[in-house]
């Protein structure tokens, strides 16, 4: 198994979904949300590219606090270690004010979050957090606030967060930009169905018809009612039906980050202007093989 990254020196292994209440509420107070750019015209929303030297990811949920704009990505998208380096709690990454090129924007983001670091600063002893907690936040640049929609591609949502979980068999939905897709917008939408969670919780696996790959890694994930459910972060198997993906689940990243961050305590999820439309399957062979021909020009 492998975490998903796209020209860097790792393709890695993890993650995913569901919790208790009690892990989604901000430390501090309620922050205003933004006013956001429509969702048909505007270029920075959840799945775009985010790259740095380290290679390409694609990019999961908008958050915001009363200050700034933030848009997420998992945090093995900038480590420096190797394909072996699979602990957070070890492995070397691009330092916190790494600028970070994201898809739609005028001006590079800032790299303030990253779990694997914090983990690393604050001596974390929990292997099941090491492995499996994997955000990383950059903060838009304020020339481009006005450029945002937080609504996921061709789903809609996200409605909210996920604290309860998704029993086996529930359907989940996603949306990825691998490089490898070559910009094929058809390929994108994913649908898949839960597995169950594991890692006390931090990870789900879930059994993906139509799988993340390698640049898809940090894409948001989202339950049957649209809620946020958690980041991709690993490629893992292939089975009958599709590839396994490993998703972080994103109640418990966004639980340690506030309680651990001071700075980052009363960031919060930005609930999509768009509705939640589960009620569109990924395109049968015939339709993508139509896609590709027209993206290669014949």
């Amino acid at each position: 198994m492998g975490r998903c990254k796209v020209g860097g020196r790792r393709c890695v292994a993890i993650v995913v979904l569901v919790l208790l209440g009690a892990l989604i509420a901000p430390a501090g107070g309620v922050s205003a949300a933004p006013s956001w750019a429509p969702a048909s015209t505007a270029p920075i929303h959840p799945g775009v590219e985010v790259t740095t030297e380290i290679g390409a990811c694609t990019s999961n949920f908008i958050f915001y606090d009363n200050d700034d704009i933030f848009i997420g990505q998992a945090a093995h998208c900038t480590t420096t270690g190797t394909a072996e380096s699979l602990d957070g709690c070890e492995a070397p990454s691009l330092p916190l004010g790494t600028h970070v090129q994201v898809g739609g924007a005028t001006q590079p983001g800032t790299l303030v979050y990253n779990s694997w670091l914090t983990m690393q600063e604050r001596g974390e002893a929990d292997p099941d957090a090491c492995f499996y907690n994997d955000l990383a936040l950059i903060r838009l640049d304020p020339a481009d606030a006005g450029l945002v929609n937080p609504s996921v591609p061709h789903w809609g949502g996200p409605t909210g967060i996920n604290v309860t979980g998704t029993p086996a068999n529930e359907s989940v939905y996603s949306y990825g930009n691998s490089p490898l897709r070559l910009g094929l917008e058809l390929l994108s939408p994913k649908v898949g169905f839960s597995q169950g969670d594991r890692g006390a919780g931090w990870s789900h696996t879930a059994l993906v018809v139509t799988p993340g790959i390698p640049g898809d890694s940090g894409s948001a994930f989202l339950d049957r009612e649209g809620r946020a459910l958690g980041v991709l972060s690993t490629v893992e198997i292939a089975v009958p039906g599709g590839l396994t993906n490993g998703i972080g689940d994103i109640a418990r990243e966004l639980h340690y980050m506030r309680s651990t961050v001071p700075a980052l305590a009363e960031v919060e999820l930005a609930h999509g202007t768009e509705p939640f439309n589960p009620n569109q399957l990924p395109l049968g062979p015939l339709p993508i093989l139509e896609g590709l021909l027209e993206g290669l020009g014949l």
